[in-house]
């Protein structure tokens, strides 16, 4: 873990803090102490929604992007590689001091300390918990200019940027959701997990829509969807969908969840939307979703919806549909 990493570097290791100014930790881990480092001059730079809370609820201060210029920045590697690039040049530009890099082995830390090596000098590596640690001078920050990214028009016509659901394409399973969907909706419709607006925009070509929410936990996902989804019945929500509530009853609620947020399968994400999906629903409002063939969630549907139906899908997604959700009885 990045605690066990840095303090090793603090202590002996060759890493000095500066003395005054912010120090920026981009995306760390939730479960990380960060206890080595002053709170009172962290940064957190989150823009997912649970983790964001979290750190809030800790006493730290947290932002969604970095606009300024700190003593110092840390960046913890995420899973997406052009990402964590589009991270590294951000820091280096706003860092007076030092850039920190840290990551697991799994997430690719070793390929990208290869390719820094290259164009910069490295202090460290502290490797340590199936992870490394290294630090480079932020005086050069031209040298990952070409690694500088955000908001981008692909080719498709649609607007992503690094890190955000199916950057590079529409994807499969919300295109099959997408061509499955019944004329008739209704006028109240959520996307929950909404990415960069393909569902969405879909949804809004019934004329009969009143509105469309967007429902979206990732913050540059989000802003993506604000540039895909022009429409003035669309609704944007920077929000956690399995806690969110929309202030009257919903006609339909579309979905094709996400089911990781580490390399493993966790289908409880998922069957976190159905649950939230049924809270928000009127009494005759439907569900429609797309997963992954082998997740689930059948039974979940079953323990809030009277009805559930696969209506459709391929080897690899199955196309569900749930009627009559199961609202708790008042007490």
């Amino acid at each position: 873990m990045i605690d066990a990493r840095l303090a090793l570097a603090l202590d002996g290791g060759g890493f000095v803090l500066p003395d005054d100014g912010a120090i920026a930790v981009f995306k760390p881990p939730q479960d990380a102490e960060l206890s080595v480092l002053p709170q009172d001059r962290c940064l957190i730079i989150e823009g997912f929604k649970p983790a964001h809370d979290a750190w809030c609820a800790r006493g730290f201060d947290c932002v969604t992007e970095l606009n300024r210029r700190v003593g110092a920045a840390i960046v913890c590697l995420p899973r997406a590689k052009a990402e964590a690039r589009a991270l590294i040049a951000e820091a280096m530009e706003k860092s007076e001091g030092s850039l920190v890099i840290d990551g697991q082995k799994t997430d690719g830390v070793d390929s990208l300390l290869r390719e820094i090596r290259k164009r910069i000098d490295i202090f460290g590596p502290i490797a340590k918990a199936h992870g490394k640690l290294f630090w480079c001078s932020a005086d050069s920050a031209s040298v990952f200019d070409d690694w500088r990214t955000g908001p981008a028009l692909t080719a498709g016509g649609f607007w992503t940027a690094p890190g955000v659901f199916s950057a590079d394409a529409i994807d499969p399973a919300s295109d099959l959701l997408a061509a499955a969907l019944p004329e008739n909706l209704g006028k109240e419709i959520a996307d929950f997990g909404a990415g960069w607006g393909f569902l969405s925009a879909h949804i809004l070509t019934r004329a009969e829509v009143s509105a469309v929410h967007l429902v979206e936990a990732g913050h540059m996902a989000l802003e993506c969807a604000r540039r895909n989804v022009t429409d003035p019945r669309a609704v944007f929500h920077w929000a956690d969908a399995t806690t969110w509530r929309p202030e009257k009853k919903l006609d339909a609620v579309i979905m094709n969840p996400p089911f990781h947020t580490t390399r493993a399968a966790e289908p409880t994400l998922g069957q976190g939307f159905v649950q939230a999906a049924a809270r928000a629903l009127s009494p005759s409002g439907q569900l429609w979703m797309v997963a992954n063939r082998h997740l689930p969630y059948e039974q979940t549907l079953m323990s809030h919806f009277a009805n559930v139906f696969e209506v459709g899908g391929d080897a690899r997604f199955k196309l569900l549909h749930a009627t009559r959700p199961k609202h708790p009885a008042r007490p």
